[in-house]
């Protein structure tokens, strides 16, 4: 019987397609008994049926070549289904043995691993921060003439800056001297507008930030 070029083409992809769909149910047959997958591959196991079941019926229509393929990938496939049939057994009956649970418990525990790691490098990130925030003592200094009392805006500077670099703030921009005039406005303008006669200066850490506080007093 003749074979048209078409026809040969056909199953020649046809058988091509067969090969891949061995591989691929392999694949997914794995992933199934990995635990990757919530069902069997049923539909490529069915659409290897189909195939197998057309050529074994029209074996005479295939070439030499095509039919010792096909007779290769056809024990192929016998070999895997009755593997798989035999898992799938297994598993129904709870016996299943994973060849990948070693494998699965090793990733499961280097993930505890680096979740622990992680809680351990915050924990000690938010120990750090809070030693940080209890060696900034809280300084206070009051002041009514602060262009009188530069020993005690000296401090209240270095207090402020000291606590700003245990803290990793940013100290660049503050200087002895711009300091010395930021205080004595402040003071000078707080005296005029709240009719205080004295401003206590508090430098503390509010919200991981140090701030310099200005409250009247009377």
């Amino acid at each position: 019987m003749a074979v048209s070029t078409t026809t040969t083409n056909t199953i020649d992809e046809e058988l091509n397609q067969f090969e891949k769909d061995i591989r691929q149910l392999k694949i997914e047959y794995e992933q199934y008994f990995g635990g990757g997958r919530k069902r069997p591959p049923t539909e490529i196991e069915w659409r290897l049926e189909l195939v197998a079941k057309r050529y074994a019926e029209r074996s005479g229509e295939l070439k030499f070549g095509q039919r010792f393929r096909y007779n290769n990938l056809s024990q192929t496939y016998a070999k895997y289904k009755d593997v798989f049939r035999k898992r799938l057994q297994q598993k129904e009956e709870g016996k299943v043995s994973r060849h990948f649970g070693s494998a699965a418990k090793k990733i499961e525990a280097e993930r505890a691993e680096r979740r622990a790691e992680t809680l351990a490098k915050a924990e000690a990130a938010a120990e750090a921060k809070g030693s940080v925030h209890k060696a900034l003592a809280t300084f206070r200094v009051v002041c009514s003439k602060p262009e009188l009392e530069a020993e005690k805006i000296n401090k209240l500077y270095e207090a402020f800056l000291e606590a700003k670099q245990k803290a990793g703030e940013d100290t660049l921009k503050f200087t002895r001297s711009n300091f010395h005039e930021f205080v004595i406005k402040k003071t000078k303008d707080l005296q005029k507008t709240t009719h205080c006669h004295d401003v206590e200066y508090v430098v503390e850490v509010a919200e991981g930030h140090v701030k310099l506080k200005a409250l009247v007093k009377g």
